[in-house]
């Protein structure tokens, strides 16, 4: 299965609650790429995740860096829910690392449990 690789930047206190869930939730350390994948299906996965992708948007304060390894069939979800955003929101900037972060954000919120429970 081809991969792509991705680096967004955090804010460092949403860099230290996603390390805390991924832990919580059991995936240890090197599961982190795991638990970031399965956040952004269920997030994309909801109806109105376009209107939910400007949380993530604070350029400002973001610190910490993370690489990301992303089978090529979600980078295609990703890359078509950015044009679904851009449809919305024209002068966005940084539309995919806001819909990774908004992922994250969310599934921090939501918990672990998918869309479908």
């Amino acid at each position: 299965m081809k991969t792509a690789i991705t680096s967004i930047k955090l804010q460092k206190n949403l860099h230290h609650k996603l390390q805390q869930a991924v832990i919580n939730d059991e995936y240890g350390m090197r599961g982190k790429n795991k638990w970031i994948l399965e956040a952004i299906e269920a997030f994309l996965s909801l109806p109105d995740y376009p209107n939910l992708v400007d949380i993530a948007n604070y350029s400002d304060q973001l610190k910490e860096m993370i690489s990301l390894r992303f089978p090529e069939t979600l980078m295609k979800k990703l890359d078509e829910a950015v044009i679904h955003v851009r449809r919305q929101y024209p002068a966005m900037e940084g539309v995919k690392s806001n819909l990774i972060r908004a992922s994250i954000i969310q599934r921090l919120i939501r918990g672990t449990t998918s869309v479908t429970e």
